[in-house]
């Protein structure tokens, strides 16, 4: 039972985190990403944190960790291209993965 909630826990933090980025994104944006897309980004987002290594960095003296969003877009477009997802103007992707750190950084606030 324990790991069904856990899998609702991360349902329920992942329709949060695509509602929080379509209110982010810019008005020409907000329709032209339906949700499955976005939850596709999101997973990319996550498996390019593990594979780079991110994950593993040591934070700065002030606590934060570098992360380059112009790798994190690039690794998004050439995956969904390779996936044959679709291919994405990586200024748009750009917001998109903005709007995933917004919406970390805002659970950091609230915490």
């Amino acid at each position: 039972m324990g790991l069904e909630n856990d899998f609702l826990a991360m349902d329920a933090d992942e329709e949060k985190t695509i509602e929080f980025i379509k209110n982010y994104l810019p008005q020409e944006l907000k329709e032209k990403f339906d949700d499955d897309e976005l939850c596709y980004f999101l997973d990319l987002i996550d498996e390019y944190y593990v594979e780079s290594g991110i994950l593993d960095a040591e934070p700065d003296a002030e606590g934060y960790i570098n992360i380059d969003l112009e790798e994190v877009v690039s690794y998004i477009v050439k995956e969904a291209k390779k996936d044959e997802v679709g291919e994405y103007d990586p200024e748009e992707i750009l917001f998109i993965v903005q709007g995933e750190m917004e919406y970390g950084d805002s659970l950091e606030e609230q915490a």
